[in-house]
This record gives structure tokens, C-alpha cells and sequence, in this order.
């Protein structure tokens, strides 16, 4: 199986458009000269008035668009809990601890290396379109003036803390994938070096000025590339790696407190809106827009997973409609400052429809996602980016482009690149910290639980 992943990425790695082959169009200006013809005149010509010329604007602090972003910082930032309490009603009552360890640590994690170095290589002064300098590193320079180059009303500070928050999501997101299983040093390992290696290419290809992704056109608002794809291919890879839980899946693993996952939903539903609403970096009709397409995308998704659920098994199951509602979010993301609200219904309705039969086709190909992150938070980040391409309008965001063949041409080749950079640069470290330290829990531990083997604890006591 891995020689098989081996040579899947390989051939991947071929499929990956290079940033130093594509250059930036070239915008040819032709100056033709004009020759005025003066008249003979006795009296003297009257000197035309000098034209002004404007100074070019001066970023400035705007407090109401800072008032919003301080906001929307804090709704992204609750999402990691929320997704912890998502993830860990989903598990078995022995490793609801060590499930949401794991995302609950991101938050403290990610936070050091994007201060460090993160936030600099992925926003920083361009380096071959692929990656972003170290000139940013500890925060030089960011202070607490504008950078017209991302927000000229917000601090610059306050765009590095946004972004923050979705860094510190996105490799979490992976780890309702390999539940059950994961050494908790191993899993710290992973986090830090996915993150630098994985995450922050990604994210300047995408959202940073000059990224080659963002130069050829492609659209992602709030992170169906940058966050979904990226995390769902790379939870595939891992779990292909690291094969499947113990008795999967013949033994019966029911989630133990469907609860906690409905709370969890609920947190990340609300933390969504700072999500996708806060990516237009300013109050006004975008982040309005986007907030209105978010909610609906959800809903949408919700009633078709929930329905098709229903006719396929006969009952509506309360987990369906959980999972059909992040689908649903997941599907939005990437439309949400470029689609209208009629067209946020058949994104929504297309994520949970797509999503769920995704989720349904897991056993058949016999890999072992234990909470469902590849169909959900992968096919669906793909199912929205391609969407983005169909149904984008310049009515909404006049710095987009409007749905034609050329723009899904560029969604898909966006996404493919994405998909095969993530899985190629996965695998390497893998294969690196399983060699160095082990990634899976020995079998005694994994059938004690990751609660009591990994830390001491129990989550429930009676």
C-alpha cells in the first residue's frame, strides 16, 4: 500500500503546476504621440491651469471595519473548541480526552510558530510565487498600521491574528480522520512541520500577493483550497498510512455522545459567519453577503443530506443532519464573496447530496475515516471550489470573475495542484516522524484508549 502511495505521488507531483513557469500576464501599453497644433495668434496663448495630481490615498485606521474584525478573530477563533466537542462526541467514551487534546492544543501550538515564522512564509514579500520570505519572522515589522497590500483599515496585527485562527483549524480538522490512533508526541511533531511545510505554501499560493494560484485568477474566499481540500486530502494520506482502527470494521464504534457533537456543530456554524463574512477584511456589503450565503449554504446542505439520508435508510438520523450542516459550510466557504443567495442553495444542496455519498462510499474503498473529515471537509472543499467557478458574479464581488468554462479551468487546475501538493508533502512527513518516533499508539494502548494511554486521564468517571 505505501509503494502504491509512493507512485500515486510521483505522478501527482507531475500534475502540479509550477510557480516559476507561470509568469505574470503582461500587460503591453502602447504611448501614441500626439502632436497639437498651435495657432498664430498676435495675443498671447493663455497657459491651460495645471491639473492636481493625487496623492496616492493614505491607509488609515478605520474602528468600525477594526470593531469587526476583532469580532470575527474571535468567532474563527471558537471554531477549534467547537470543533473539538464535534470531534470528540463523534469518538468512543475511552478517547473523547485524547480527541479533543488534539485540537484544543492547536490553538497554543500554531499560535507560537505563526508568530515565529508561519505567518511571514505564508504573507510575506513574494519568493517564486511559492512561498513567502522570513522577512515577517517574530512579527518584525507587523505592527500596527495598515498594509495596503491585505487591509488598508484594519492593523496589521489584526490581519496576522485572523489569519492565525485559520491556521490553527486547519491541521486539526485532520484529526477526526486518524481518531483512535495517533501518538500524542508524534501528533505535536505532525502539527508544527504540516503546518510550515503544507499549510503555509498553500496559503501564500492562494491569498498572497503574487501567490502563482491567486496570479492565474483562481477564486477561494475563506479557504475551500487553503483549509478543506488541503486537510481532507492530507487526513486521506494519513489514514491510507497509518491503516485502520483496530476491530474497524467489523467491531460496532458508535459515536458515545451525539450531544456533545450537536454543540460542537452549533459553535462551529456561529464561528463560521466570522469565518467567511470576516474574509472580506471589512464591514460593509461583501462581509454582508458572504454572512447571508454562509447561512443559507448550511441550511441547504442540512435538508439534502438529511432527505437523501431518509429515503436511502428510512430515518432521518440527528448525525446526518450534524454532518450534512458542516458539509454544507465547508461547501460555501470558497463561493461565499462571489455567489448570490439563490446560487448559495444549489452550492449547499450539491455539498450535502455529494458529501454524504461520499461518506457512504468510505467502506467500499476500505479505508478507515473515523470521523468522516475526506468526505466531508475534502470532497466538499472541491465540491465549492469548483462551484466557485459555475456560479461566481461579478454583481457580488467586482474583484472576482464571473462563472465561464476558463474560470472552472482554473478551479480545477487550482485544485488538482492543491491536492497533489498536499499529498506528496504528507507523506514525506509521515514517513519521516514514523521512522524517527512512531506514529501509531502500540496495540494495548489503542484498546485501553488514547484518554488513559496518552494522558492519564479519564473522561467520564462513575
Amino acid at each position: 500500500m505505501k509503494k502504491f502511495l509512493w507512485l500515486f505521488m510521483f505522478l501527482g507531483l507531475l500534475m502540479v503546476p509550477s510557480g516559476a513557469l507561470i509568469a505574470d500576464d503582461a500587460v503591453v501599453t502602447e504611448t501614441t504621440a500626439i502632436a497639437a497644433s498651435t495657432d498664430m495668434a498676435v495675443t498671447p496663448a493663455v497657459e491651460a491651469p495645471a491639473t492636481a495630481v493625487e496623492a496616492p490615498a493614505v491607509p488609515t485606521i478605520d474602528t468600525g471595519d477594526t470593531a469587526f474584525m476583532l469580532i470575527c478573530s474571535a468567532l474563527v477563533m471558537i471554531m477549534t473548541p467547537g470543533l473539538a466537542l464535534f470531534y470528540g462526541g463523534m469518538v468512543r467514551r475511552k478517547n473523547v480526552l485524547g480527541t479533543m487534546m488534539q485540537s484544543f492544543i492547536a490553538l497554543a501550538v500554531v499560535t507560537i510558530v505563526w508568530i515565529l515564522y508561519g505567518y511571514s512564509l505564508a504573507f510575506g514579500k513574494d519568493v517564486g510565487h511559492i512561498i513567502g520570505n522570513l522577512d515577517w519572522a517574530f512579527l518584525k515589522g507587523v505592527g500596527l498600521d495598515p498594509n495596503p497590500d491585505y487591509s488598508s483599515t484594519i492593523p496589521h496585527q489584526l490581519f496576522m491574528v485572523f489569519q492565525m485562527m485559520f491556521a490553527i483549524i486547519t491541521p486539526a480538522l485532520i484529526t477526526g480522520a486518524f481518531a483512535d490512533r495517533f501518538k500524542f508526541k508524534s501528533y505535536l511533531i505532525f502539527l508544527v512541520v504540516w503546518l510550515t511545510v503544507v499549510y503555509c505554501p498553500i496559503a501564500h499560493w492562494v491569498w498572497a500577493v503574487d501567490g502563482w494560484i491567486r496570479n492565474l485568477g483562481g477564486l477561494d474566499f475563506a479557504g475551500g483550497l487553503v483549509v478543506h481540500i488541503a486537510s481532507g486530502t492530507s487526513a486521506l494520506i494519513t489514514i491510507l498510512y497509518i491503516g485502520k482502527r483496530k476491530g474497524y470494521p467489523k467491531e460496532i464504534m458508535t459515536p458515545h455522545s451525539l450531544p456533545l457533537t450537536l454543540i460542537g456543530t452549533a459553535l462551529l456554524w456561529f464561528g463560521w459567519f466570522g469565518f467567511n463574512a470576516g474574509s472580506a477584511l471589512s464591514a460593509g456589503a461583501l462581509a454582508s453577503s458572504a454572512f447571508v450565503v454562509t447561512h443559507i449554504g448550511a441550511a441547504s446542505a442540512v435538508l439534502g443530506w438529511m432527505f437523501l439520508e431518509w429515503i436511502q435508510k428510512g430515518k432521518p438520523t440527528v448525525l446526518g443532519a450534524l454532518s450534512g450542516a458542516v458539509a454544507g459550510l465547508v461547501a460555501i466557504t470558497p463561493a461565499s464573496g462571489f455567489v448570490s443567495p439563490v446560487s448559495a442553495i444549489f452550492v449547499g444542496l450539491a455539498g450535502g447530496v455529494i458529501c454524504y455519498l461520499a461518506v457512504n462510499m468510505k467502506e467500499k474503498f476500505g479505508y478507515d475515516d473515523s470521523l468522516d473529515v475526506v468526505g466531508v471537509h475534502g470532497v466538499g472543499g472541491l465540491v465549492g471550489a469548483l462551484l466557485t467557478g459555475v456560479f461566481a458574479s461579478t454583481l457580488i464581488n467586482s474583484a472576482g470573475a464571473d462563472g465561464s468554462l476558463h474560470l472552472l479551468k482554473i478551479q480545477i487546475i487550482s485544485s488538482v495542484s492543491v491536492i497533489a501538493y498536499a499529498s506528496i508533502g504528507t507523506l514525506i512527513i509521515l514517513s519521516i516522524i514514523d521512522k524517527l518516533f512512531g506514529l501509531r499508539v502500540e496495540d494495548v494502548e489503542e484498546q485501553q484508549g488514547l484518554d488513559l494511554s496518552q494522558h492519564g486521564e479519564s473522561g467520564y468517571r462513575f
